[in-house]
């Protein structure tokens, strides 16, 4: 999903978005812990989104 598309849904889709990226990061973590192969790539990704998604809601929150 875009910048764009992130800015036009509402602050619960975003909470809902961060939940299960979160989700998705905390189990990208819990591979790579337990020596299975994992994406490497997948989390600078994860981590960009969730920073994005961050940013807009607190952008919508200062408005």
């Amino acid at each position: 999903m875009s910048a764009s598309e992130l800015r036009k849904l509402s602050v619960e889709e975003l909470q809902k978005e961060l939940s299960s990226l979160l989700r998705e990061q905390f189990n990208l973590r819990m591979q790579r812990g337990s020596g299975q192969t994992v994406k490497t790539h997948m989390f600078s990704q994860i981590r960009r989104k969730i920073a994005q998604i961050k940013t807009i809601i607190g952008q919508g929150a200062a408005s």
